[in-house]
């Protein structure tokens, strides 16, 4: 008998202000680039999304990062908001010896109210420390920027310390605490 109860994330809303604000990317090292969103780069964007959060703690949070195919279902969706924000949304790609291999995602909506929404950002393990964490989100801000937003958040899990440490950096704030229920099962 599997015996099923909730458990509750802390996580953080962080807000910046765009207002007066420069965005410029960090020079990414020799053999990165920034992608900018074309629709046939859907499945590169949940390749980089998967690969980013399976067996870290968001994918304990959202199930659906911790698996290729709920990756892929998420950027669709993404995809189809009304919000959605192609200039705020980007991909590094790495070139290799056997072609280019996909580093890190992120995605940007306009939400409700009309802030700027960063969505999923991500690096691989394998490519992570070399500033392109700071580089996909100074791009989205940009983007923001340029869609004429003044106001950008995220959310972030309270035990994620270096993502906090990179949104600090880059100028947001905490707002507020929100709790995030997961279901989970108990043998």
């Amino acid at each position: 008998m599997r015996l099923m109860g909730l458990t509750y994330f802390k996580r953080f809303r962080m807000e910046i202000d765009l207002l007066g604000q420069q965005f410029a990317p960090p020079p990414l090292p020799a053999g990165y680039r920034l992608l900018a969103w074309d629709d046939a780069l859907l499945e590169a964007h949940a390749e980089a999304k998967y690969h980013s959060f399976k067996g870290e703690i968001d994918s304990n949070v959202f199930p659906c990062l911790g698996d290729w195919l709920g990756c892929h279902r998420l950027m669709q969706e993404i995809r189809a908001k009304q919000g959605f924000l192609p200039e705020a949304t980007w991909l590094v790609g790495h070139e290799t010896d056997d072609g280019w291999e996909y580093a890190g995602t992120v995605q940007g909506i306009r939400d409700y109210s009309g802030m700027g929404a960063i969505q999923n950002l991500g690096v691989t393990p394998e490519h992570r420390s070399r500033q392109l964490g700071s580089a996909l989100l100074l791009q989205a801000l940009d983007g923001f920027q340029q869609a004429g937003l003044r106001r950008a958040f995220l959310e972030v899990t309270a035990q994620n310390n270096g993502a906090i440490r990179l949104y600090q950096r880059m100028g947001f704030a905490k707002a507020r605490t929100v709790y995030k229920a997961v279901e989970v099962a108990y043998t």
